[in-house]
């Protein structure tokens, strides 16, 4: 699974960081940073969740 994120889209938010603090955070100026664009089979479920709560549709999981 790769996670993608749609800058343009993106709010910063953050729910999605809460949701998957092991594969990003939100960096000092409010931007997603994915630490993790291919993420490790044992963080998937939590990718997943992290592209569910987006309230923009920012995050991809493919």
């Amino acid at each position: 699974m790769r996670l993608t994120i749609d800058r343009d889209r993106c709010e910063g938010y953050g729910l999605c960081a809460d949701s998957a603090p092991e594969l990003m955070h939100l960096d000092d100026d409010g931007e997603l940073v994915l630490d993790h664009e291919d993420v490790p089979a044992p963080s998937s479920a939590a990718a997943e969740t992290a592209v569910r709560v987006c309230p923009v549709a920012a995050l991809r999981a493919d």
